[in-house]
């Protein structure tokens, strides 16, 4: 088989290709790594852990600390990314050469040939792993004034003198914070009424109302139609908000207003594959396309656009494409993510916004870190934790956090609903104090205690 793109999903799915006796090559038109390392997680996440120790020595009064002044330097910062992204990548590489690899652009000639340059191949089977690219500009003017996007912002040697941030998504949301801890005058102008509209709005509400208090500018219920450039230089970013026209100017605007899945130039007709430029290839539970012969992992299919879902579909892939399984993907928790705000954001099941839209009955319980003594100890006060569970036998649904370290303190919740386990069992798992995580023991036990003593909770419904 050929598996088209190198990413996490392609390389997951030709490693497990492999290890079942097929034979695979990988076709990537470079530079090989993949989204992740080279472009997204691991980069972000370098400069997001040096604007996050910044806060934190910039708040040390709190913890009876005189720090001084902190300095960033910008330059060194930068330099500390590529040595981690060169060392990250070459270990990938490593793997990925250990395969026949034809590097350029991939044209589907037929349902069984693709045309790779001057090269001609054939396999009966493949999986597509394009990934995905920054969504083209849609702002009338943007183009003309110019820009940068996330990869850009990624690479920048030293900070713009102020900056608008289109966008309040994932993106956005966490390059704008770390922007503005890096001394940047930052401001964002977003659609929905908080930032991160896909999440509920109790957690959207809080993480903009934090971001406020630390001095970020953040334009709500904003309808941007146009950019300009001003007769200072600067870049102004036109857009109307309660009735008005309003106006922003900065030395830098952001564009992060999404991503769309890398399916054009593939020539996918020619191999009998259904797609759609916005929303990428549509795949069956087993990861077929509309060719039987033909799967799709990770970005380009438009689901869940998330590293370990690529993973797991990449794997599944793998296997039916090498066996003939049938095997299905399972989304109730692999849909898990987290943003690396400050504080951060963890999800994992059901939000109470995906609960509702299907009509599903639940009850929920929340705790606030500001009760919590741990967190209290530890100045991290900001957030909460929250639980849905099922009335009758409390099997947890879904929870989330706002809160400090949420991406770690999701992770026994996780390993929890993937055991099917009730707020019973979850309060009854004994927590060690003082710790952060044992805040999760709070609306487990609060939901069970309802569930106890509310006769109308207690029946199934």
């Amino acid at each position: 088989m050929i598996v088209v793109g190198a990413g996490s999903g392609g390389y997951a799915a030709a490693r497990t290709a492999r290890d079942l006796g097929a034979t695979v090559a990988l076709v990537d038109h470079g530079p090989l790594g993949g989204l992740c390392i080279l472009r997204g997680c691991m980069p972000s996440k370098t400069l997001l852990a040096t604007g996050d120790r910044l806060h934190d020595i910039r708040a040390a009064g709190e913890l009876a600390i005189d720090a001084g002044t902190a300095r960033l330097d910008y330059r060194a910062l930068a330099e500390r990314k590529r040595t981690l992204v060169q060392g990250w990548a070459d270990y990938r590489i490593a793997g990925i050469e250990t395969f026949p690899v034809f590097a350029g652009a991939a044209q589907f000639e037929s349902p069984t040939t693709l045309r790779v340059g001057d090269d001609v191949l054939y396999a009966p089977r493949y999986i597509i792993a394009t990934g995905s690219s920054v969504a083209p500009a849609a702002v009338p003017g943007l183009a003309e004034a110019g820009f940068i996007d996330s990869d850009a912002a990624l690479d920048l040697e030293a900070p713009p003198a102020s900056l608008i941030v289109l966008g309040g998504g994932y993106v956005g949301s966490e390059l704008g914070q770390f922007f503005h801890r890096a001394g940047v005058q930052t401001a964002m102008i977003v659609r929905s009424g908080h930032l991160l509209s896909g999440e509920d709005h109790d957690i959207g509400h809080g993480l903009t109302a934090y971001l406020r208090e630390e001095g970020m500018r953040i334009e709500t219920c904003a309808q941007v139609h146009r950019v300009s450039v001003g007769a200072d230089g600067r870049k102004v970013v036109h857009y109307r908000q309660d009735d008005q026209e309003r106006e922003l100017a900065a030395a830098e605007i952001f564009y992060a207003l999404g991503r769309v899945p890398n399916v054009l130039g593939l020539e996918l007709d020619r191999a009998g594959v259904e797609h759609h430029d916005i929303t990428g290839i549509p795949v069956d539970d087993t990861l077929r396309t509309s060719n039987p012969d033909i799967y799709a992992v990770g970005d380009v299919t438009g689901r869940y656009p998330l590293v370990h879902v690529a993973i797991q579909q990449g794997e599944i892939a793998g296997r039916n494409a090498a066996t003939g399984a049938r095997e299905r993907a399972d989304y109730r928790l692999t849909k898990t993510h987290t943003i690396f705000t400050d504080p951060q954001v963890a999800v994992v099941g059901e939000s109470e916004r995906e609960l509702e839209a299907a009509k599903v009955p639940y009850v929920t319980a929340s705790y606030p870190f500001g009760d919590h003594g741990k967190a209290v100890a530890l100045g991290k006060t900001k957030g909460f934790v929250k639980m849905m569970a099922a009335p009758g036998d409390g099997r947890i649904l879904g929870a989330a956090i706002l809160g400090p370290d949420a991406s770690d303190l999701i992770e026994p919740l996780i390993v929890a609903m993937a055991y099917r386990a009730t707020v019973q069992d979850y309060a009854r798992i004994p927590h060690l104090h003082p710790t952060l995580v044992e805040i999760l023991t709070y609306p487990a036990e609060e939901i069970a205690e309802r569930l106890r003593t509310t006769p109308s909770l207690a029946v199934a419904q």
